[in-house]
């Protein structure tokens, strides 16, 4: 044991890059929702950039060491302590043995990461060591209690910082349409990039679910299940778009009428029920 959670409230996953080429076995890619943010925290700390970090979404999070780490927390924006000492996100800080690392839910952004010099180390599950939340696939959930160990890092010292740059308003996000826009009437394409969405409470890792106008089909048929991607948005038999998110099931079987383009979906780990979201398209 190298890191113990204190206190958890709230959804505390480990994630790393995530499992690919699994589509066969029924198995999507999971992984770190905000994929700039992992990628800045493991750069910070000179980690292999595949290294798992602690995901942590809601409330209150509480690290103990058992020895001495340099960390690093990226994504969202809020209070930070080591030992009730304040600290700066985007920063490598020194986690001493027997400290504590206090975070309090976000100012701004959804989602903290939480990296340590080496990774977190646990078991692989197909390669990877992300929680799938719609699998039950990887780590179970971190909870009060749980310990973490930590791999080996070679290196001597760490430098450099990064300023988050998240949205405080709306979210602006790129859409390209299709591949089914030509199931839906002209109207509802138009209302698709012209309405002001707002998020709906039941969102997750698995996808993001829109409130506004139901939108038209032209086509009424049935779909058969085809694949989809992370940030496919499907349409459900009631009219309402919902963005999928790295959890995504690997097939199905509402219309697609668009795909966010990839870059953006990383800003969809930040979205916070009642944010709002416009759509405006984007030509490949």
């Amino acid at each position: 044991m190298s890191i113990r959670i204190v206190e958890s409230t709230g959804l505390t996953l480990l994630q790393d890059s995530g499992r690919f080429g699994m589509s066969a076995l029924g198995v999507g890619p999971s992984g770190v929702f905000d994929r700039r943010a992992f990628q800045q925290a493991n750069l910070l700390l000179g980690n292999d950039e595949n290294a798992a970090v602690i995901e942590h979404c809601g409330g209150t999070l509480k690290l103990t060491a058992t020895r001495d780490h340099a960390i690093t927390i990226t994504g969202a924006l809020g209070p930070l302590a080591i030992d009730a000492q304040p600290i700066e996100a985007g920063r490598v800080v020194q986690l001493a043995q027997g400290s504590t690392l206090t975070i309090k839910p976000p100012i701004v952004g959804l989602r903290y990461l939480v990296a340590v010099a080496g990774g977190f180390n646990a078991e692989l599950v197909l390669g990877s060591r992300s929680r799938d939340t719609l699998a039950h696939l990887g780590p179970e959930p971190l909870q009060t209690g749980s310990t973490l160990n930590v791999g080996f890092s070679t290196v001597a010292a760490w430098a450099g910082s990064i300023t988050p740059l998240l949205p405080t308003g709306e979210f602006r996000l790129r859409v390209v349409l299709g591949p089914r826009d030509d199931w839906f009437t002209a109207t509802a394409i138009e209302q698709l990039l012209t309405t002001v969405w707002e998020v709906d409470p039941l969102s997750g890792r698995v996808g993001i679910r829109l409130n506004g106008p139901n939108l038209e089909r032209c086509q009424t048929q049935e779909l058969l299940s085809e694949g989809v991607v992370r940030g496919s948005i499907q349409v459900t038999n009631n009219g309402m778009p919902i963005i999928l998110g790295p959890d995504h099931p690997v097939t199905g079987g509402y219309p697609v009428i668009g795909v966010i383009t990839d870059s953006d979906t990383d800003l969809l780990a930040h979205v916070r029920p009642g944010d709002t979201i416009s759509l405006s398209r984007h030509l490949l």
